[in-house]
């Protein structure tokens, strides 16, 4: 039985597990600041990798020139993008987990994967399309349906979508949308051409809508 979305979004607010009792390497080199936007009325989820610098100072998720042309792809504005009633937005860490040598960021700590995933995920029944934004995110969502390289797994995006598993939700997978993947996306016209009308139209019809009510 799923737990009350309230009381677990408390549970995860309060987290500081990885700053004080982490248990995959170091200590989160800061103080906890989850950004992580739950809901028990949307029906699209956006799952990323985790915060960066602007995120984790804003407490918003991306607040970046990422999320512009992530809600560009999406085909919608701030003002729906940012409404939780329409779209939950649940990264795989949901704290910024800090540089690495070359001063780009670590990967999500993976101690948000093992304690809340699947609980926050059982406590949103009603999600309908998950869209699984780089390789941590497809991992966790897709198992063993995800390729061996993000490549691979975005151009099998196709036979993903049509053939969800039964009592899940269907899985759109995507790059990230960094600026710096502009060269995969001129290498690859067919994910513009292709998948993003697919993308956008299932947005429009789960998330432009009325609003479900629970």
């Amino acid at each position: 039985m799923s737990e009350p979305l309230p009381a677990l979004m408390g549970e995860i607010r309060a987290c500081r597990i990885c700053r004080e009792a982490p248990q995959y390497g170091r200590a989160l080199p800061h103080e906890p600041n989850p950004v992580c936007v739950p809901s028990a009325t949307a029906r699209i989820c956006i799952c990323g990798q985790a915060p960066g610098t602007r995120v984790h100072q804003s407490g918003r998720p991306f607040t970046d020139p990422s999320g512009v042309r992530l809600r560009d792809w999406l085909g919608i504005g701030e003002d729906v993008f940012y409404d939780p009633n329409r779209i939950s937005i649940v990264p795989m860490g949901f704290c910024f987990p800090g540089h690495d040598a070359k001063g780009g960021d670590l990967p999500p700590r993976r101690e948000c994967r093992r304690h809340w995933h699947d609980r926050l995920f059982a406590a949103m029944p009603q999600i309908e399309l998950i869209v699984a934004v780089g390789r941590y995110a497809q991992d966790y969502h897709m198992g063993d349906r995800a390729g061996r390289t993000l490549t691979e797994t975005v151009m099998n995006w196709r036979a993903v979508y049509d053939t969800p598993e039964a009592g899940r939700p269907r899985i759109l997978p995507l790059p990230h949308p960094s600026w710096r993947n502009n060269a995969w996306l001129k290498a690859h016209p067919w994910f513009e051409a292709e998948l993003l009308p697919v993308l956008r139209g299932e947005v429009d019809r789960l998330a432009c809508g009325p609003v479900m009510h629970t």
